[in-house]
């Protein structure tokens, strides 16, 4: 039995949840957010609480995604999402200008990255940046592109990597 497709669904005082065929629209202070829902889970709102519930014992992992993400949906139209990264390294360096983001990360020459409708993107500093939305995945989609530019390596430690990532660091090679 799906435990996460059972829970509850509050949703907060200002934000809208109507259902349009299969589709799903959540509206709220940050924005609003619009996603495909399966047909096979049944979606009920009532007070200010959202219940799913399934028509089959097949479509148990369904159940807990679709109540997933329309908890997410809730969460980022009320509050945002928001994902920091860091660039180590000599010389690495990034720029915001309006939704374009430059890095320079040991590469011959800059890389320019633009961010999705419904993302910002800020350089707090030359080597901190924050990526910003109102969608989990887009802010997290986005987060995973500017990592990939330069991954962090596990000798010296460089390249870009979340603000709160772990790098296992390994020994390099040693002379006899």
């Amino acid at each position: 039995m799906s435990r996460i497709g059972l829970k509850t669904i509050e949703v907060p005082e200002g934000v809208t949840v109507t259902k349009d065929g299969e589709f799903i629209t959540v509206k709220g202070p940050k924005g609003e957010l619009t996603r495909h829902f399966d047909p096979k889970i049944k979606f009920e709102q009532n007070d200010g609480k959202i219940n799913f519930s399934r028509t089959s014992e097949a479509d148990k992992a369904l159940h807990g995604t679709e109540r997933a993400n329309l908890a997410s949906m809730v969460e980022g139209v009320v509050n945002g999402y928001k994902k920091s990264l860091k660039l180590i390294g000599v010389g690495y360096r990034a720029v915001a200008q309006g939704n374009k983001l430059t890095l320079n990360v040991g590469y011959s020459h800059p890389v320019v990255l633009e961010a999705p409708e419904g993302v910002t993107v800020k350089a707090t500093s030359a080597t901190d940046v924050e990526v910003e939305g109102i969608s989990k995945q887009d802010v997290g989609q986005f987060a995973a592109e500017i990592r990939d530019v330069r991954p962090p390596e596990p000798y010296k430690g460089k390249g870009i990597r979340y603000v709160d990532e772990y790098v296992r660091r390994k020994e390099g090679k040693t002379g006899k």
